[in-house]
């Protein structure tokens, strides 16, 4: 059993503690570096690493007056120390502060959601692979196309979900800059040393150039990979919805003792965890768009991106972490019904084998023109009689007889024709058991 959740991880890295953690951070590995270049004394960075303390219930009652939260931060550390607190924040602007604790936030989120991406695909590889044979049929437009293997359709979305983790780790590269270059980023208060200093000690690269801010285009790259793993989840939601209809219940959630379904009909077992996931995707890819809007900012900042991002930033996190976990959970508590896949395969009296007779029938001879309107003939008057079988159908045509006999018809309706090609596709994939040759 997966653990449920690690929501109170991600929760933990947007709490303020931990933000004002990693204030402080940046804050101290400005001074040291200024200590190295000698513009502050050894002994002020000692003293302050040694005095500082911060409240951060005095800070809220400072902000109330500044309306300025990074001052207010500032001030209630200052109150805490002598005249070297003058050394704090020496030749930096707020947003060298605020964005570069950013990074790290969203590195330290991007790890943890790539734990739960590795999660979902473990699951993902052990059930394609178990039913990598399990008959079903293909849907096109919502009809009955051609056999297949429920596993197959797994190994796609475990394809997919490979390529959303490829999309987060690249996401990962771009937003993992930090910025200590002041006001408007020409470094006119601030060496450029001690920027490359901070980021190093952060594992952060130095954002080649910046205005007053890390530029936007950055964060919206970052919500674009969580709305693509969010699109996705809802992507595989939905087609379990889909099979767990009652007309089709091919598959369906876990249903827990004393779990109920509705409050007015006791026999309801609704994929309720499916449709949250649907409606949660939702959510992310709306935040993708103000992440969109912040990009075009006045000349080298305002600042009406920023009380957005208070918002978009944490919650996209904690939301994807969420319907990671929770899709997970939900894979693997799926029940999956193979008779019913068979029985639903076969609704079509025969059908799904229309493609495979007009084949044959063109290596007999036939146009494809001329094979295509015999067999469409034929499957016209399975669909329009319940009580044919398009086998029936087709050894009742005297042009089908001409080329096939009733024995060649039999081998031709063969279920195992739809899945030879199964484990080379999972191979491809790079999904296979130990023990199986790669």
């Amino acid at each position: 059993m997966i653990e449920r959740y690690t929501l109170p991880r991600m929760q933990a890295i947007w709490s303020d503690t931990h933000r004002f953690e990693v204030w402080i951070q940046v804050e101290m590995l400005v001074l040291e570096a200024w200590e190295k270049l000698g513009i502050v004394p050894k002994e002020e960075v000692e003293k302050i690493r040694a005095k500082l303390s911060f409240s951060p219930e005095r800070m809220k009652e400072i902000e109330k007056v500044t309306k300025h939260d990074v001052i207010a931060f500032l001030t209630s550390i200052a109150e805490s120390l002598g005249r070297e607190s003058r050394f704090l924040h020496f030749g930096l602007t707020s947003s060298d502060v605020l964005d570069t604790t950013n990074a790290v936030l969203l590195r330290e989120s991007a790890d943890l959601l790539l734990e739960d991406i590795e999660k979902v695909l473990e699951i993902l590889r052990k059930k394609a692979w178990q039913h990598r044979y399990t008959l079903t049929v293909g849907r096109t437009h919502g009809v009955h196309a051609e056999p297949t293997s429920f596993g197959l359709k797994l190994a796609v979305w475990y394809a997919e979900m490979q390529r959303n983790k490829k999309r987060l780790e690249e996401a990962k590269k771009t937003i993992s800059v930090g910025k200590i270059s002041g006001a408007v980023g020409n470094f006119a208060n601030v060496d450029p040393r001690v920027e490359a200093y901070v980021c190093e000690r952060l594992g952060l690269e130095p954002d080649p150039v910046s205005t007053q801010i890390v530029q936007r285009d950055r964060y919206a790259e970052f919500l674009w990979a969580l709305a693509m793993i969010g699109a996705s989840l809802e992507k595989f939601a939905l087609e379990i919805r889909h099979l767990q209809r009652t007309e089709v219940r091919e598959v369906e959630e876990g249903f827990s003792p004393g779990q109920k379904g509705s409050s007015a009909m006791p026999h309801k077992k609704n994929p309720i965890t499916a449709e949250q996931i649907c409606g949660l995707s939702r959510v992310l890819r709306g935040n993708l768009i103000v992440a969109f809007e912040n990009i075009p900012l006045w000349h080298e900042r305002d600042i009406s991106h920023s009380s957005a991002e208070r918002v978009i930033l944490p919650d996209s996190c904690i939301l994807a972490d969420y319907l990671l976990n929770t899709f997970a959970r939900l894979l693997e508590e799926l029940v999956v019904y193979p008779e019913a896949m068979r029985k639903n395969l076969e609704k079509s009296r025969g059908l799904v084998f229309s493609e495979r007779i007009l084949l044959e029938l063109v290596r007999r001879g036939l146009t494809r023109e001329e094979a295509y309107t015999v067999v469409q003939r034929c499957a016209l008057r399975t669909w329009d009689d319940e009580r044919l079988t398009f086998f029936e159908a087709l050894s009742q045509d005297p042009e089908v007889c001409r080329y096939l006999s009733q024995e060649e018809l039999v081998k031709l309706f063969d279920y195992g024709h739809y899945l030879k090609h199964v484990d080379t596709i999972m191979k491809r994939v790079g999904i296979w058991e130990e023990g199986q040759n790669a």
